[in-house]
């Protein structure tokens, strides 16, 4: 039976739950968990789990903003209801390492949960929802180049669970912070993508 987490530890706590019950947890594992009019725990836990060690497997920080993408399209065209292909569904994580994700997530939960809850609402309406989803979108679109440098697609990861979080507390101020944070996101894609040093190194154009 599904139900829907009203804080980001209920949410850890849920995927802790599906990994103690099997080997291996499909991403319909968690979609049956949360149900499909989650739109901001799903944003915020799959974001979430991209700095945490399963994202470090390569094709993973892509894989999972393609998720957030998919999830953030549909908040934009306002459907009420969560659809994801089968063969997103049936992508799978060994349960053990799922679990050690979301152990390591239990103290920024912890944190967040006493720090965001309710501020400002007038910024969490469906209006900010779709200029959030709008934001998610672009975000998603930098993580695949930022992927082939060390911990830089975390940068885009952690605004989308900002703004995860913002929808399932509604919290105004933090929408307002998440905004801010893809601001600097994007300022720093910039940098990687544009600038190297004097010897060819750091930044994007620096791989080539």
């Amino acid at each position: 039976m599904s139900h829907q987490p009203e804080s980001v530890e209920e949410t850890v706590e849920a995927i802790e739950d599906l990994a103690d019950k099997q080997s291996e947890v499909c991403i319909s594992d968690v979609v049956d968990e949360f149900g499909r009019r989650s739109f901001g725990p799903f944003l915020m836990i799959f974001a979430l789990i991209e700095i945490t060690p399963v994202g470090g497997i390569p094709g993973v920080p892509t894989f999972l903003a393609l998720v957030c993408a998919l999830i953030a399209l549909q908040m934009l065209a306002g459907r009420d209801h969560i659809w994801i292909p089968d063969w997103i569904e049936n992508r799978s994580v060994g349960a053990d390492k799922l679990r050690k994700s979301a152990e390591k997530l239990e103290g920024i939960a912890h944190w967040l949960d006493k720090r965001f809850h309710g501020r400002l609402k007038r910024f969490t309406g469906r209006g900010w929802q779709k200029v959030a989803a709008a934001v998610v979108i672009l975000l998603c679109c930098a993580v695949p180049p930022l992927e082939l440098l060390p911990f830089a697609s975390s940068g885009p990861m952690l605004a989308i669970a900002a703004f995860g979080l913002a929808i399932m507390v509604r919290d105004g101020g933090l929408m307002l912070g998440a905004l801010a944070i893809s601001a600097l996101v994007a300022g720093g894609s910039a940098y990687y993508y544009f600038t190297a040093d004097a010897s060819g190194g750091g930044g994007f154009l620096g791989l080539f």
